[in-house]
């Protein structure tokens, strides 16, 4: 499954890192929820991810404080594709099915 979307970029402070997420859209995250899939630690979902000119595999993960699922953003990619906190991110996914 192929899915376009954009989201905010925020910032998750833990107590030893800060973690980077671009939100996704109820309305994706809900079809992306829609397809069987096994089981996966804290109900990660593997994703090929493009932003920009960059391209990764990664997972994207529930969120219940915002209903659908979060992306993470990795330093090394906000850095080369200049985004920054507050900046709405397009973002392509590749979401694997299975």
């Amino acid at each position: 499954m192929i899915v376009e979307a954009s989201g905010v970029l925020f910032r998750w402070e833990s107590r030893r890192d800060d973690w980077y997420f671009i939100p996704l859209p109820a309305e994706v995250s809900a079809d992306i929820r829609e397809v069987p899939r096994p089981g996966r630690g804290f109900g990660s979902i593997p994703v090929g991810v493009t932003v920009g000119s960059s391209s990764w595999r990664t997972s994207i993960f529930p969120d219940a404080a915002r209903g659908g699922y979060v992306l993470p953003l990795k330093r090394s990619v906000r850095e080369r594709e200049g985004i920054s906190e507050g900046d709405t991110v397009s973002v392509r996914l590749d979401v694997q099915d299975g």
